[in-house]
């Protein structure tokens, strides 16, 4: 007698982002529709454009802003992510110490501010997306990545952002699961309902004056008049003095980009609302975020309605830099990622998942934001956040605002800054290329050792130690 396959909890769930979900989506602003005037032009109605946008109105009120966004704003990345607000600028400590060590003390305070001043944003507009200085937990799987822990509080808290160690001893009193070994705690993050804070940010946006465009696609960037650039849509042009480009994963617009950055799909699941005994089983008390600390890691929050959400560990790249909405369905990572949450908290392995859904993350080779100009210093860009970027595209949206108006500041002097990112290699080398590199990663993860690969990686700059 045949028998059933064992659920896997996932037979119910959405094929939607949560935070999409659970929203309530204002209606759309208008598509382009004929020939529109602008001193600045945004592409791309995404956390990037948005705080560019703010950014740019907040120091002229009477600028002439525009966005042109594809879809809606939010649909993408910005609307499908964690929520997590890390403070770095540099995709983590380890990678900005290996990359500008002489400016290191600099990027932690300026990504500390930048961190500071969100909250500041949202506090001064009254924007209602569940931010919450909770702090974060890294969590150790074996003895080799609690060692590495270990040296990162020490080594966090010297460079000014402190951070704990959590003992064996001690790591029950964050969580009691037995697939962990120890922990370190960074007081200095955040959490966050990513998709209402792109509603609240594009609230302000149209508030301060903001013109949006919504279902307009820019299929073209001229900017051979030497003062003027023109984007054009299927039904109109805006003719801009500067612009700034935000499409991040996307297909760039400028030849220059296309092998800046490879679009890289991450995926994540949330389970149905759970009960405080449930929370309690797990020794989940707090409302801190929890990530695994290896090369693989998963991602792991609560939500306000008291759901838990567990993303990460598999990141997909697709032959060609293949984008497309198809992708963002991966059945197998779904039931990956369900035996692992399983695996993991074994007190819940009987809760049932409501959504599934993945999304485009811009990965670039020093794995975090690289920012440029093009067209004599009137388009400038700020892309491959490589999944940091629900903080970081702050950042960057100061630092196209600094590049276009021709200022030498205190972040433009940065050598993240100053440099650009190493380019990926054309296919095929770019797909074996990453697939090395993972299984690479993955196998450091079980040895503790970077084997020749990625130490070739390493002394190219191209390597990366989460």
């Amino acid at each position: 007698m045949a028998t059933s396959a064992p659920s896997t909890g996932l037979e119910q769930a959405r094929p939607i982002s949560y935070w999409i979900d659970a929203s309530n989506n204002p209606a759309r602003q208008p598509r382009l529709e004929g020939d529109v005037e602008a001193d600045l032009l945004i592409i791309g109605g995404g956390y990037t454009g948005l705080w560019t946008a703010i950014l740019a109105k907040e120091e002229d009120p009477e600028s002439r802003v525009v966005i042109l966004e594809a879809d809606r704003c939010g649909h993408a990345a910005s609307g499908r992510n964690g929520g997590f607000c890390s403070p770095s600028l540099t995709h983590g400590l380890w990678n900005g110490l290996e990359r500008w060590p002489k400016e290191i003390d600099t990027l932690v305070r300026l990504g500390l501010d930048n961190l500071r001043e969100i909250e500041a944003t949202i506090n001064r507009y009254d924007i209602d997306a569940d931010f919450a200085m909770t702090g974060k937990v890294s969590l150790a799987r074996n003895e080799l990545e609690a060692a590495a822990l270990k040296e990162a509080a020490i080594v966090s808290t010297a460079h000014g952002d402190p951070a704990t160690f959590i003992s064996r001893t001690e790591l029950g009193a964050w969580t009691n699961s037995e697939s962990y070994v120890a922990g370190m705690h960074s007081a200095n993050f955040a959490l966050v309902d990513p998709y209402k804070l792109v509603l609240g940010l594009r609230r302000v946006c149209l508030e301060l004056g903001v013109r949006l465009f919504e279902d307009s696609t820019v299929e073209s960037l001229n900017s051979r008049i030497p003062t003027v650039v023109t984007a054009r849509t299927a039904r109109g042009t805006v003719r801009a003095s500067r612009v700034a480009l935000a499409t991040n994963a996307y297909r760039p617009l400028l030849r220059s980009l296309q092998l800046i950055t490879i679009p890289v799909y991450d995926y994540a699941i949330v389970t149905e609302p759970l009960r405080e005994d449930q929370l309690s089983s797990i020794g989940w008390d707090g409302d801190y975020g929890l990530t695994d600390s290896g090369n693989q890691f998963h991602y792991c929050r609560k939500t306000p309605d008291g759901r838990v959400l567990w993303g990460g560990y598999d990141a997909v790249y697709y032959y060609g830099s293949a984008r497309d909405e198809d992708r963002t369905q991966r059945r197998e990572t779904f039931e990956r990622l369900a035996l692992q949450f399983r695996e993991t908290f074994p007190q819940l392995s009987n809760v049932n998942f409501t959504h599934q859904w993945g999304g485009l993350i811009d990965s670039s080779t020093r794995f975090c934001l690289t920012s440029g100009t093009a067209a004599g210093g009137r388009i400038a860009y700020a892309i491959g956040y490589t999944g940091l970027g629900v903080t970081a595209t702050r950042f960057g949206a100061q630092v196209m605002i600094d590049l276009l108006a021709g200022r030498e500041t205190e972040r433009t002097r940065l050598a993240m800054i100053r440099r650009g990112s190493v380019p990926f290699p054309p296919e095929p080398l770019r797909y074996i290329g990453v697939q090395l590199t993972r299984w690479s990663m993955a196998r450091q993860d079980k040895t503790g050792r970077r084997n020749l690969w990625l130490r070739l990686m390493d002394a190219l700059g191209l390597g990366f130690d989460s």
